[in-house]
């Protein structure tokens, strides 16, 4: 489950604005590299809405289905704001759901007139060209 614990008003390249919800999810316990102890923290993504924002700020506490997730993305600079450190990331928090549709795979075309040998099966059972 994610809550909706806040939103922030965004702009578009047009110059027009949108709102996006701040979704965060649930406790986790994370050992600290540190000191050795444990500390409690939560996920944090936001998602982009076609609400006024009047509906977001009526939506803050709604509980959903879901959970925040890392995805890889190209690498970008950021600042701690802490420490003032600025660090590469090649990851950000996205949200995501047990349903949410994958992207398609590319399908392996079948040809007519071409025999197969056991040998050009993989092990998922597509088959594949002998080199």
């Amino acid at each position: 489950m994610v809550r909706i614990i806040g939103y922030k008003e965004r702009n578009k390249d047009d110059g027009t604005s949108f709102f996006v919800l701040e979704l965060q999810g649930g406790i986790e316990m994370v050992l600290s590299q540190t000191t050795g102890n444990f500390y409690a923290t939560a996920k944090k993504a936001f998602i982009p809405t076609t609400f006024d924002e009047q509906t977001c700020t009526a939506l803050i506490g709604t509980e959903m289905a879901g959970k925040i997730a890392k995805e890889s993305c190209e690498p970008f600079s950021y600042t701690v704001q802490e420490t003032g450190e600025e660090i590469t990331l090649e990851h950000r928090w996205v949200y995501t759901t047990e349903d949410a549709v994958k992207p398609k795979q590319k399908a392996v075309q079948y040809e007519p007139n071409v025999i197969a040998n056991s040998d050009v099966f993989s092990s998922n059972g597509i088959l594949e060209h002998a080199e």
